[in-house]
């Protein structure tokens, strides 16, 4: 059996040919999950592809899915990845953070491979495992990606993000505690 991650913390178990199932009740997180198994809880392993495009979409400009939503009249980021891929701009989409360790050309890179993963259509998704090439190896072999998948998720879930975003450097404490 191979555990198949439909969403984060959600594991499924697929039979050892088995490529794709059906839900009963859909549960995670909108946004993250494929329209197609957030809509009629049908998922496969391309559902995994579409939840790595939107991380890797959120990475690159350092922002979360729904920061365009709520400040730059986007339907979701990756819609706005996608127009500003379409206008040749996709690499001003980068965190300055990012730009100052990588080229301009491992951000368009990335940006393709994001925009290909959050298709609408599960087929025109890579999978993973060339997904995973293509970042390691740089290959530009990828076709040009149509418009991303967009739907919309309940109002509740939509979270509250601040317009002046700053960027941080996390630190990390590790408390021990001893019994006498």
């Amino acid at each position: 059996m191979k555990p198949k991650i439909a969403d984060f913390g959600m594991a499924r178990i697929f039979a050892e040919n088995q490529q794709n199932a059906n839900a009963q009740r859909v549960v995670g997180t909108y946004g993250y999950m494929a329209p197609e198994y957030a809509m009629e809880g049908v998922f496969s392993t391309k559902s995994d592809v579409y939840s790595f495009g939107v991380l890797l979409l959120e990475v690159i400009p350092g922002l979360r899915r729904n920061f365009c939503t709520q400040t730059m009249s986007f339907p979701s980021l990756g819609i706005y990845s996608w127009n500003m891929w379409k206008e040749g701009k996709a690499e001003e989409l980068a965190d300055s953070s990012i730009m100052d360790t990588c080229s301009s050309e491992e951000v368009l890179l990335c940006v393709h491979v994001g925009l290909m993963c959050v298709q609408e259509n599960p087929d025109d998704r890579p999978l993973m495992s060339m997904v995973v090439f293509v970042l390691e190896n740089g290959s530009t072999t990828l076709p040009s990606p149509n418009r991303p998948a967009y739907f919309a998720g309940r109002s509740a879930e939509i979270e509250k993000i601040e317009v002046d975003i700053q960027n941080s450097v996390n630190s990390f404490t590790l408390t021990e505690v001893e019994g006498r």
